[in-house]
């Protein structure tokens, strides 16, 4: 009987001693010389500069492409997918955005006499989720997410100056 209190006992003591104590902190520890982030990322780019290595800002086939070019298509779906990227920045920033590819959904569906197409269905089912979810759908590169990118209700919510320069980078 008594060695079945001291075996409580020494239980709960455990369990006190140990709430006293600090998580450790994660990573390693801090050093007087250490660079900041931004001075991490200044020599990182440094290295890449000097390994030949350049920044591209523009859709440029890769070498091993035998017809020297992408297709047409392809390249349609890569610009899509890039105004896409930045509609997602720019809603995420000021998600009242979000409220114009609604009322363009609805304008659209409004316009139409007779069945509604398909995609009018999906895209409203897609913008009654939350914001993540949709920004997901909208970037994803799976095939329904470039099926719908082409009937996107995201139009006029990149200025022309975000389009031109969007457009520019995929021209050949």
């Amino acid at each position: 009987m008594r060695a079945k209190y001291c075996i409580e006992l020494f239980i709960v003591t455990r369990y006190d001693k140990g709430m006293g104590k600090t998580a450790k902190k994660r990573g390693r520890p801090k050093k007087a010389d250490a660079k900041s982030a931004a001075e991490r990322m200044r020599a990182y780019r440094e290295r890449k500069r000097e390994a030949g290595l350049t920044n591209v800002r523009r859709w440029e086939p890769a070498g091993d492409n035998p017809a020297g070019r992408y297709s047409d298509h392809r390249i349609i779906e890569a610009r899509s997918l890039a105004m896409h990227c930045k509609i997602v920045q720019k809603v995420s920033r000021d998600p009242r955005l979000l409220e114009k590819a609604k009322s363009n959904l609805l304008r659209w569906s409004n316009k139409i006499d007779g069945p509604k197409p398909h995609y009018l269905k999906e895209w409203q089912e897609i913008l009654d989720k939350p914001w993540p979810t949709v920004a997901e759908m909208m970037t994803s590169m799976n095939e329904d997410a470039t099926r719908l990118r082409s009937s996107s209700p995201f139009a006029g919510i990149l200025n022309e100056k975000e389009r031109e320069r969007i457009y520019a980078a995929f021209r050949s």
